[in-house]
């Protein structure tokens, strides 16, 4: 058995994390065909199939998952290595691999990467912005931006700062139904109802009485909060926004302001503290110091 290439392994990784080969030639700046080759030369030397291989698919085979794993795991033990000498430089280079929420990703995230590219000329950015949750480790991510309390995990996480949220609707909503004057009469309101995340069991405010939770049907309910600020500002209802984006909204206009909505902590997260990269702890820093902070977040 020949001794195995650090390049048979990477290429390994990356068309199990991007799914295909010809994904991972794109992202590698490599050709198919020597990616196809490189791990059937892997598969040679080793005596086993790693990759169950159709036209239109590929899955790792029993015994390619173990390796997989293995080879994950010697990669990040190189990629530490080649950290400490970084660390000496402490310049941030490469290619800096985030995942996101969609919607803060557009409420934030982007603004952050493109401050980043601009400070940091020697790297690059492959943003994923979805909803699922991803695996950093096994799925290549070097960083993770995530909304909300963070569930136990083996991750390292640095909290960036908070979202807070207050109620928004329409002039025009309000000539026609009124203009509430306590958390009480909200229930004889239209309300705008946000499904997603903590925010599915009804609203959650707190006035000089204390906590409220406002509950009972909506006329709308959607999981997507700049969809739900577009039907408060068309006079659909009253919709409880994160305040970044219900200011967004020339049309919208606070209702009680003195009473407070939820705040939702947004968070950093990536798989090692102790081997933090150069360019993993450059956009966590930017991320602390971007004048996003101050229309997100209030003291």
């Amino acid at each position: 058995m020949g001794s195995i290439e650090l390049d048979q392994l990477r290429t390994l990784v990356k068309v199990v994390q991007a799914g295909s080969f010809t994904r991972a030639a794109e992202l590698l700046g490599s050709e198919k065909a020597r990616l196809s080759r490189l791990v059937s030369r892997l598969e040679s030397q080793l005596g086993v199939r790693l990759l169950e291989r159709t036209t239109r698919s590929l899955r790792l085979t029993e015994v390619g998952r173990e390796i997989f794993e293995r080879a994950v795991t010697v990669l990040a033990a190189v990629e530490d290595t080649e950290q400490v000498a970084a660390r000496v430089h402490d310049v941030p280079r490469g290619v800096l691999r985030l995942t996101c929420g969609v919607e803060f990703g557009q409420l934030a995230v982007s603004a952050w990467v493109s401050a980043y590219l601009k400070c940091y000329p020697d790297v690059a950015v492959e943003a994923d912005y979805t909803n699922r949750i991803v695996d950093l480790v096994h799925e290549g991510f070097d960083l993770a931006i995530r909304v909300g309390e963070l569930a136990e995990s083996s991750l390292a996480a640095r909290r960036l700062g908070e979202l807070t949220y207050g109620l928004y609707a329409a002039p025009a909503y309000l000539e026609r139904h009124g203009t509430p004057r306590n958390i009480d009469a909200l229930s004889g309101h239209v309300r705008i109802l946000f499904t997603g995340g903590v925010f599915r069991s009804g609203w959650r405010l707190a006035d000089v009485r204390g906590s409220h939770t406002v509950e009972g049907p909506a006329r709308l309910a959607v999981n997507n909060s700049y969809a739900a600020r577009d039907a408060a500002a068309a006079g659909l209802g009253i919709a409880l926004l994160p305040d970044a984006i219900g200011r967004t909204a020339p049309s919208l206009r606070r209702v009680l302001p003195k009473v407070e909505g939820p705040r939702v902590p947004y968070s950093a997260v990536f798989p090692s503290a102790r081997f933090l990269t150069p360019k993993v702890r450059a956009f966590v820093d930017l991320a602390l110091e971007q004048p996003q902070q101050k229309t997100v977040t209030r003291a």
